[in-house]
């Protein structure tokens, strides 16, 4: 079993979000899975230029670390987000990440797939961040299992008691993909999305020839 650690924040080794990170992976690996983190904010990652060839061919033309960042995720049975609260969002790094994966978004990619966010923040709220990152992961298809937030207000205690959470979380999100957990109300949402977005999909069957080859195979149309 594999897991991706996405970590986003510029502040490297001296991020507060990768403390989180590290416990989590440290659960991660003590319930016997494999993991692996990557940096988004060391790679070179472009804007989306909204050329739609990923929709037609399967592939992002740009020239940049994109697609190989994309197939660790695919690669990948479970997935952590996290990233810093940056101005009430996720960074700029994690969300280029977000805007290039339309594909992954029309094709459903992370169905299967299992998922959870982490976040720090100097004083403001945690819980739009983390709806964010796992917002992503619901609407590319996958399963998210929580989140865990710390503002740096709640002091020491607060950070080790994020960390302590942390750790659990990766032990759980192992759990969670060997047992195939089931989330009724997010899966209930998955295919209210699937039969809304199916009109999309027919409407632009001449534009999006890869996507529609996928929902075929899918037996989505």
């Amino acid at each position: 079993m594999k897991i991706i650690a996405i970590i986003s924040s510029p502040r490297g080794k001296n991020s507060n979000t990768l403390k989180l990170v590290n416990a989590a992976l440290d659960g991660v690996s003590a319930a016997g899975a494999e993991a692996e983190i990557v940096d988004v904010a060391k790679l070179k990652i472009k804007y989306c230029t909204a050329c739609n060839v990923c929709h037609t061919t399967g592939v992002c033309p740009i020239k940049d670390t994109y697609n190989e960042v994309l197939e660790k995720l695919l690669s990948a049975d479970g997935i952590i987000w996290s990233s810093p609260n940056y101005m009430t969002n996720v960074t700029a790094q994690l969300k280029t990440l977000f805007d290039r994966s339309p594909r992954v978004t029309h094709e459903q990619l992370f169905d299967g797939k299992y998922g959870f966010s982490l976040t720090t923040a100097g004083s403001r709220d945690v819980n739009f961040v983390l709806d964010v990152m796992n917002g992503f992961m619901k609407m590319c298809g996958g399963k998210f299992t929580g989140g865990v937030g710390c503002t740096m207000a709640q002091g020491p205690l607060g950070m080790e008691a994020a960390i302590g959470k942390s750790y659990e979380m990766g032990r759980d999100l192992v759990e969670a993909i060997r047992e195939k957990r089931q989330y009724p109300e997010q899966e209930a949402l998955h295919h209210a999305w699937r039969e809304g977005f199916r009109h999309v999909i027919i409407a632009n069957k001449e534009e999006w020839p890869h996507n529609v080859d996928h929902w075929i195979t899918k037996g989505w149309l």
